[in-house]
């Protein structure tokens, strides 16, 4: 397929750029894949939708504030920009680096940082004799809830508040390491987790830190030549117990986001059919127009960016032009877009 044939028009006006005041407050469409049927909703709604007996499997990963502001020394205090990527060992980590090419960064409370680059990717090393601890094992991830902020979209046109710090994650977020949100829960509260709960939904966790992977711009013409980078998931026993047992009964397993889908299939597709196994693993999968899916029924997703992986993947589930088509409606109707 043709990158072209996932772009659409949408107003900057609709893409939202702040969260709503109560997290379930957000309006829900919902597709009926079968009848092509759509529905207009509020989220908090959305346990008309599950079934008793099904199984909800949501990304419990952490968002890391891994914007760094700096200045660069050896330029007349330059200003710099760093957003910590993947990490590569204690204290160095691959980044995107905007106003410095090589040289010094100068960041808060004293800790500075060297940025090389090779093959057009910024590595950046923090100096683990700067800053307050001046120790042997300083690691720069204790220190990024004081010296860095919440790294936003970039199609959030504001810096971030102090709010974005509890309201850029989700309410069950647990395992450090993301770079951005799983959106998809960002919609979820205690007490709407705990009526799906009380419906006799079973809610399982897995984690996917969200890396460039998820995204990475799709840059060639057809999509097929798109390659995904590697995002770690990890699935306890727990969970893929439940969901092997929910399959193997012909329950509905139902993802919370594009995240969890790529974990589960990633887990499915490796060698073992329609079923995961517990443990670590790597997701480089693409899921685009085509693909058949292998664990999930049901998926609850944001509207993604034209062009964008998360985009074909949910396309891959509903339908291409079901998809479009309620893209369309949603924006005729004033829906808020995106994160």
């Amino acid at each position: 397929m043709e990158l072209s044939e996932f772009d659409y028009y949408l107003p900057k006006s609709q893409i939202a750029q702040y969260p709503e005041k109560e997290r379930d407050s957000s309006r829900l469409l919902v597709i009926n894949r079968k009848s092509g049927e759509i529905k207009h909703s509020i989220f908090r709604e959305i346990t008309e939708y599950l079934h008793p007996g099904d199984v909800l499997v949501l990304n419990d990963t952490r968002v890391v504030p891994a914007r760094l502001y700096g200045v660069n020394p050896e330029a007349s205090g330059r200003k710099v920009e760093i957003l910590l990527l993947k990490e590569l060992r204690t204290n160095t980590w691959e980044a995107i680096v905007k106003g410095l090419h090589k040289g010094t960064v100068q960041l808060e409370q004293g800790i500075t940082a060297s940025v090389s680059r090779a093959n057009g990717v910024a590595k950046v090393k923090f100096d683990v004799n700067s800053g307050v601890s001046g120790l042997a094992d300083y690691d720069i991830k204790n220190s990024l809830n004081k010296i860095g902020v919440m790294p936003l979209p970039h199609y959030i046109k504001r810096k971030a508040a102090q709010s974005d710090t509890e309201r850029y994650q989700t309410v069950y977020a647990k395992k450090q390491g993301a770079i951005a949100a799983p959106t998809a829960g960002l919609h979820f509260t205690d007490s709407l987790l705990n009526a799906i709960r009380d419906k006799g939904i079973e809610v399982k966790m897995l984690t996917l830190h969200v890396g460039r992977g998820t995204f990475k711009p799709v840059l060639s013409a057809n999509i097929k030549s798109h390659h995904m980078d590697e995002e770690f998931y990890e699935i306890p026993g727990t969970t893929a117990d439940t969901i092997n047992l929910a399959k193997s009964e012909g329950r509905r397993v139902t993802a919370v986001g594009t995240t969890v889908t790529r974990a589960l299939e990633a887990s499915a597709a490796d060698g073992s059919g329609d079923r995961i196994h517990p443990g670590t693993g790597k997701a480089s999968i693409f899921i685009y127009p085509g693909y058949r899916f292998k664990i999930i029924d049901a998926l609850i997703t944001n509207f993604h960016l034209p062009k964008s992986t998360p985009m074909m993947l949910t396309s891959a589930f509903s339908g291409f032009q079901l998809l479009k088509n309620a893209y369309l409606e949603a924006r005729k109707r004033g829906y808020r877009f995106f994160s």
